[in-house]
C-alpha cells in the first residue's frame, strides 16, 4: 500500500509539471507496465482482473490525488514566478531520464536505421506540435468563461494530454504547455480546490477529454509494448528529446509571454538538481526492489 502511494505522489508530482512525465517516473521506478496494464484490465479484463487492477490503481490513485493537490497549490505560482529556474530543472531531469530509460531498456533497443525512423519520428512530432501551436493566432484560455469552441478545445487538449501522460516521454503538462493550457488549467484546479466553481464546468469537459483518451490509448499502448516495444522505445526517446524544445519555449506560453529560455537565463544550479532527483529515484527504486 505505502510503495503504490508513493509511486502514485511522484507520478503526481511529475505530470503537474512541463516537461516530465508520470510515465517516465513509472519507467524509472520499474512499475509502467504493471501501471498500463492494470488500466487495460480495468476497462477489458474479466472479473478477476477488474477486480486486481482496481486495487491496485486505487492504491495508485490515492497518493497520486495527493501528489496533484500539493503541486497544483505550490507550482502554480511557482512556474510563474520562477520560470527559467524551473524549466532548467526539467531539463536536467528529462536528461538524466533519457540514458537510465535506455540502460533499463537496453535488450530492446536494436542498433539499425529503423530504430533511429522511430527516434526522430517522436522528435519531430514534438517539435512540429510546439511549432504549429506557437505560429497559430489563437488567445490565452479562460476557463471561468464557458463556451461550446472552448469547451470542445479542451476536451481534445484533454484527451491529448492524458495520451502523453501515459507514456514515458512528453509529459501530459508539456502538451498543455504545448497547447497554451498549462496555466488555466493549474490555476482553475486551484480555484476549484479554495471552493470557486466558476471554471468547474470547463474543468468537467478537460475530465471528459481524458476519460475519453484513456479508453483509447492505453489498449494501444500495451499492444506497442507486447509486439513492437523496440520501435516504440525509441518512439518515446524521440518524444523526451523532442520535449527539451516544449520546455525551452514554455516561458512564450505564459499569460504574459516571456523570451524563450536562453544560455542568459539557464540555470545550471537547477539542471543538477532536476539530474540529482532522476538519480535519486533510481536509488528509491533500488532500495524498494
Amino acid at each position: 500500500m505505502i510503495r503504490q502511494g508513493l509511486n502514485g505522489v511522484l507520478m503526481a508530482l511529475a505530470d503537474s509539471v512541463p516537461g516530465v512525465s508520470g510515465g517516465t517516473i513509472a519507467f524509472i521506478m520499474g512499475f509502467y507496465d504493471n501501471f498500463i496494464g492494470a488500466i487495460d484490465d480495468l476497462m477489458r479484463g474479466n472479473r478477476g482482473q477488474k477486480k486486481a487492477a482496481a486495487k491496485y490503481l486505487a492504491k495508485l490513485g490515492i497518493g497520486w490525488a495527493i501528489g496533484m493537490v500539493l503541486a497544483v497549490l505550490i507550482l502554480s505560482s511557482l512556474f510563474e514566478n520562477h520560470i527559467y529556474k524551473v524549466s532548467s530543472l526539467f531539463i536536467g531531469f528529462i536528461a538524466g531520464a533519457i540514458p537510465l530509460i535506455v540502460i533499463e531498456e537496453k535488450n530492446h533497443f536494436k542498433k539499425g536505421p529503423g530504430g533511429i525512423l522511430f527516434l526522430a519520428a517522436g522528435t519531430l512530432l514534438v517539435i512540429m506540435i510546439g511549432v504549429v501551436n506557437g505560429n497559430a493566432p489563437s488567445a490565452v484560455l479562460n476557463l471561468e468563461r464557458f463556451s461550446a469552441v472552448a469547451s470542445v478545445k479542451l476536451f481534445l487538449i484533454g484527451a491529448l494530454a492524458v495520451s502523453a501522460m501515459f507514456l514515458p516521454g512528453v509529459s501530459g503538462s508539456t502538451m498543455l504547455l504545448i497547447f497554451g493550457a498549462y496555466i488555466p488549467v493549474i490555476s482553475a484546479i486551484k480555484s476549484v480546490i479554495t471552493l470557486n466553481f466558476q471554471a468547474l464546468p470547463s474543468l468537467l469537459c478537460f475530465a471528459a477529454g481524458i476519460l475519453f483518451g484513456a479508453a483509447t490509448v492505453v489498449k494501444v499502448i500495451r499492444t506497442c509494448l507486447k509486439r513492437y516495444r523496440s520501435q516504440t522505445l525509441y518512439f518515446i526517446i524521440g518524444m523526451m528529446l523532442g520535449s527539451f524544445y516544449a520546455i525551452v519555449m514554455g516561458p512564450t506560453t505564459l499569460s504574459v509571454p516571456l523570451d524563450p529560455l536562453r544560455f542568459e537565463s539557464f540555470s545550471i544550479v537547477f539542471c543538477l538538481m532536476g539530474l540529482a532527483l532522476v538519480l535519486g529515484l533510481q536509488r528509491l527504486k533500488s532500495r524498494l526492489q
